[in-house]
């Protein structure tokens, strides 16, 4: 089993009608998480809306569900500002955080020297193991693989990369040259079976919210070398791939309509996310009975 679990969610940050922090929801959510077959949790990453989260919002996040669950959780503690992110990595281990999960600084567009020593700096303040996060799509930069491999080979405590590149051949080139001990994740849920044969462990998901059990069942599948069983369970998660995000209702408000659709009181995503459009409200419940009806077939 990897260091952190085989499927793990980037969690949504619950809020409540008047847009305030849900700290008992994000209670209850972890939890139905964790019951679901999720074997961890990223907390306060992209999905949890970091970016409109105050420091005592997200480490009061953080001590909620570390609280709440038996499986790691992995603080989203990084920032575009280093000084920043290394002090909210100290809070977060100090709250008993199971890792780190460390951005590429965004909106800045660092060189990769840049890039390199804020990782550094994150993980040099923290004995937690520490996986990187590659979004270039979001970040601006992409963490080249002799960045990534020279961050891999000199800093014990950096173990992981949630990769969510795009590059299914690049994957492989780093995977190959990794140090023993390197633990990749598909973090685009589309691309984790191609990903698998490239040697990710696991994945950090969007859907994963309402498909663990799916996702454990194709990684199942493929470790047994069932790579046919693999690519129906995969064939089947295709709408919920599909819905999770897009240009007129970016990740995370598709995940919110989900959930509430499902029973957990998380509200809209902050502004400049904001509210689901009605088409997303109405595509949840059609998407999660056409998941029932394919977990049938």
């Amino acid at each position: 089993m990897a260091r952190f679990g085989r499927v793990l969610s980037a969690m949504i940050t619950p809020f409540d009608d008047n847009g305030a922090l849900d700290l008992d929801e994000a209670k209850r959510l972890a939890r139905h998480l964790q019951a679901e077959g999720n074997d961890g949790l990223v907390v306060a990453g992209t999905t949890g809306e970091s970016p409109v989260l105050t420091d005592h919002e997200r480490l009061s996040l953080f001590a909620a569900v570390i609280e709440a669950v038996t499986i790691p959780v992995i603080a989203g503690s990084g920032t575009n500002d280093t000084a920043h992110s290394v002090h909210m990595t100290k809070e977060a281990t100090a709250l008993g955080a199971a890792g780190i999960l460390a951005l590429c600084p965004y909106y800045n567009r660092p060189s990769q020297a840049g890039i390199e020593a804020h990782i550094r700096a994150m993980a040099q303040c923290t004995p937690l193991p520490q996986m990187i996060y590659d979004i270039p799509v979001r970040t601006g930069r992409k963490i080249l693989t002799s960045t990534l491999l020279r961050l891999f080979r000199e800093v014990p405590n950096i173990v992981a990369l949630k990769d969510a590149a795009g590059n299914p051949g690049e994957t492989a080139v780093l995977i190959a040259n990794a140090p023993d001990g390197v633990e990749v994740y598909s973090g685009d849920d589309g691309l984790t079976l191609p990903l698998l044969a490239s040697g990710i462990v696991g994945i950090v998901g969007v859907a994963t919210h309402w498909t663990a059990p799916d996702h454990q069942q194709m990684f199942d599948l493929w470790e047994a070398g069932d790579t046919a069983g693999a690519r129906r369970v995969n064939a089947r998660l295709l709408e919920s791939f599909a819905f999770e995000t897009g240009d007129d209702a970016p990740n995370p408000i598709p995940t919110k309509a989900m959930m509430r659709h499902l029973g957990f009181k998380v509200g809209q995503a902050r502004l400049p996310m904001g509210p689901a459009p009605a088409f997303v409200e109405e595509r949840a419940p059609q998407v999660w009975a056409n998941l029932q009806t394919a977990r049938t077939v």
